[in-house]
């Protein structure tokens, strides 16, 4: 294996400083709000489904456990797989038409979606809209880390990550509205057209950025450093699974990702079915707490990374152990309350807590590995945390359900998103176990 170049801790330190003190530009801060609307985009258009899952049931006369799948594993299956050549090509390539083509791709099946007829016709779609959105995270991760420096990528990824809050808030809104007052269809439709003219814009407004051009050299600053080995597909593949903290954080994530998708893609269902929302109601009122819980605790989590990062590297591992533990008790209140606005109430708590992982993951890959190597990464960050969570976890709660129908009949649904908590202490481990060895590094890896 080929010689890592890495500084000291000092030099990183001094660098990292020094690098914070770059001030983005007005074209850094442009790109990152059109990055921004096309990842509501995306996560709306694969929310959309369990959003409206209740219309869907009753038109397609669909299961739970075939909800899960289709909103789980058979999105989770294409959209991991196909993030990591994706990933690879957009490292070499430009990322921006990268990008553009996939946000194209994914609003035209979810428009699809709004046009099939069976079930089967349905997952195709599904599985084609995770084909598309494959090609739209990881780039975002790489283009975002460029136009920003080191101590300001926290802040700037945390915003970008306000997508998905956004996102949900904005489906669960508008996309129930619509399927309320029309049809479940049209909201698919009308969504995905959405999609098709920002794709559009992005390839029009956004310039690719230059790959590290933030990012100190680290090689020409060692007195006897050998060159940086060049980047290859099979080298960023062993170099991200082969390093503990970066196969950790992806490990956290998915076990935590396992609860938010596995819950949140049967929430509105839940809370249609068991707690007597109805759609008009669910278009107000959950979506005001997704969107105002999960936005908050996200842009909170990158602010305190930003803020106690500099201090110690344990916290990206900390924030997201507290977080989650915080939680716990706020979640099983959510399931147990008796009515849908107690329910709500405790739901706050979990909205905003959940999610402090997800801007401490991201950022920690960025920053630990090459610049040539962003998008793979945060591609392999995902195919991780997303089979785990995004695949498993909506499965799991589908697969549950139907099979604690015959003994609670009335409440299956509720049953099964009771077995999601020790998932939650899962998750609360493997961040402990990432702070320790966060806390043991010394150097930062900058090559393979």
């Amino acid at each position: 294996m080929k010689k890592i170049n890495t500084p000291s801790i000092a030099t990183y330190d001094q660098m990292h400083l020094t690098n914070s003190n770059h001030v983005p530009t007005k074209q850094a801060w442009g790109a990152l709000i059109m990055l921004c609307f096309i990842y509501v985009l995306n996560f709306l258009d694969r929310q959309l489904l369990s959003i409206l899952a209740k219309p869907i049931q009753d038109t397609l006369g669909i299961s739970d456990t075939e909800l899960g799948l289709i909103s789980g594993l058979y999105f989770a299956l294409f959209y991991c797989l196909i993030s990591i050549p994706v990933g690879w090509l957009a490292d070499k390539t430009n990322r921006i038409k990268v990008l553009s083509f996939a946000c194209a791709l994914w609003s035209l099946a979810t428009m699809a979606c709004g046009l099939a007829k069976t079930y089967p016709q349905l997952a195709i779609a599904r599985m084609t809209v995770g084909i598309g959105e494959a090609g739209g995270v990881p780039p975002s991760y790489a283009i975002i880390s460029d136009y920003f420096p080191p101590g300001r990528r926290g802040t700037a990824l945390s915003i970008f990550n306000l997508g998905p809050p956004i996102g949900a808030a904005l489906g669960i809104a508008f996309g129930a509205a619509i399927a309320a007052a029309y049809s479940w269809r049209l909201a698919f439709i009308i969504l995905g057209a959405v999609g098709i003219v920002a794709a559009i814009a992005l390839f029009l407004i956004v310039k690719e950025p230059k790959r590290g051009g933030l990012d100190h050299d680290f090689s020409s600053q060692q007195p006897n450093s050998q060159p940086l080995a060049q980047t290859t597909f099979y080298n960023t593949l062993r170099m991200f699974f082969s390093r503990p903290v970066l196969l950790l954080a992806a490990l956290g994530s998915g076990a935590t990702q396992f609860v938010t998708y596995g819950f949140g893609n049967f929430a509105t269902l839940f809370l249609m079915r068991e707690k007597g929302m109805t759609l008009e109601e669910v278009a107000i009122y959950y979506a005001l707490v997704i969107g105002i819980g999960m936005s908050a605790g996200i842009f909170c989590s990158g602010w305190m990374l930003d803020k106690y990062t500099r201090i110690s590297k344990k916290a990206y591992a900390l924030l997201p152990a507290i977080s989650l533990t915080l939680a716990i008790p706020m979640y099983i209140g959510f399931i147990w309350a008796p009515s849908w606005p107690l329910a709500l109430t405790f739901l706050i708590g979990p909205t905003f807590l959940n999610h402090f992982y997800l801007s401490s993951s991201v950022t920690l890959v960025q920053q630990e590995v090459r610049p040539d190597q962003r998008v793979m990464s945060g591609a392999l960050l995902l195919l991780v945390m997303n089979l785990i969570g995004l695949g498993l976890g909506p499965t799991f709660v589908g697969f549950a359900s139907d099979f604690l129908r015959e003994s609670y009949p009335d409440n299956s649904l509720q049953m099964a998103l009771y077995a999601l908590v020790p998932f939650y202490i899962l998750a609360i481990i493997l961040f402990l176990w990432l702070a320790k060895h966060l806390g043991k590094e010394r150097t930062v890896q900058t090559g393979v």
